[in-house]
C-alpha cells in the first residue's frame, strides 16, 4: 500500500496536531513531498524533523492563504493533495449552552477549508493523481444538544467536501478525460488513539481509482 502517492506534493493543513504529525509520517515514509501547515513555526519545527517542508500561515485567513498559494506557484510546486486538519472541539450545557463564541472558533476550521481548496483547486485539477480528504464525524449523522455547534460546522465541512467531488466529477467530464482526482470524507466518533490508522487510510487513497473513492464517506474506529 502507499506506491501511488509516491512523488506526490500533499498540503496537510492544521498539521501540528498528533494526526498531523502521523499523517506526515505515514506519508514521507510512502515517498511523497508533505508541506505541513500551521499557524506557530515553532510548532511547525518537529514536522522538519519528520521531512516536511513546513510554512507558517493561518488558513482560516483569505489573504495569507493566498500569499501561500503564491508562494507555492513561485517556487514551481504544484499540489497533488490536501488533508484538512483544521479544527477542534467545543461544546456542552444543552442548546443554551452552545455559545456564540464557541461557534464562531469552530467556524474557522471551515473557513480554512474553503480558502485551501480554492487557492489549490486548479493544480489539483491538473494532477495526475489528486485526493483530499477531511476528517468529519459520527456526530454529523446524530447531532446531540451539547453539540449543537460543533456539528453543524462538521456538516457544513461535508457539504463543501462533497461539493468538491462533484467538482472534480464534473471538471473531468467537461474535459473528455477519466476522473484522477477525489475528495472523500473520513468519520470519527473520536480521533484519539486513530491517528495513524487516519493516516495510513490517506495514503490509501492513491491507490484506489479515483472515481470510485470520489463523494465517499469512510469510517474510521469503532461506530458511534
Amino acid at each position: 500500500m502507499g506506491d501511488g502517492v509516491r512523488g506526490r506534493t500533499i498540503v496537510v493543513a492544521g498539521a501540528t496536531s498528533a494526526s498531523g504529525h502521523a499523517a506526515a509520517r505515514a506519508l514521507v515514509a510512502a515517498g511523497a513531498s508533505v508541506i505541513a501547515v500551521g499557524r506557530r513555526d515553532d510548532a511547525l519545527a518537529p514536522l522538519r524533523d519528520l521531512g516536511a517542508r513546513t510554512a507558517v500561515c493561518d488558513l482560516a485567513d483569505e489573504a495569507e492563504v493566498a500569499a501561500f498559494a503564491a508562494m507555492l506557484a513561485a517556487d514551481g510546486v504544484r499540489v497533488d493533495g490536501l488533508l484538512h486538519l483544521v479544527g477542534g472541539w467545543r461544546g456542552g450545557g444543552g442548546l443554551r449552552g452552545q455559545t456564540e463564541a464557541d461557534y464562531r472558533a469552530l467556524e474557522s476550521g471551515l473557513s480554512a477549508l474553503r480558502h485551501v481548496t480554492r487557492a489549490c483547486w486548479d493544480d489539483l485539477n491538473a494532477s495526475p493523481a489528486a485526493r483530499t480528504a477531511i476528517v468529519s464525524s459520527t456526530a454529523v449523522a446524530r447531532p446531540l444538544a451539547g453539540g449543537a455547534n460543533y456539528a453543524a460546522v462538521k456538516a457544513a465541512e461535508e457539504a463543501w467536501a462533497r461539493a468538491m467531488a462533484q467538482g472534480f466529477a464534473k471538471d473531468a467530464r467537461d474535459r473528455g478525460v477519466a476522473q484522477t482526482a477525489a475528495s472523500v470524507i473520513f468519520r470519527v466518533r473520536a480521533l484519539a488513539g486513530l491517528e495513524e490508522a487516519l493516516g495510513s487510510a490517506f495514503v490509501g487513497l492513491w491507490d484506489a481509482d479515483a472515481a470510485e473513492i470520489n463523494d465517499t464517506i469512510v469510517g474510521l474506529g469503532a461506530p458511534n
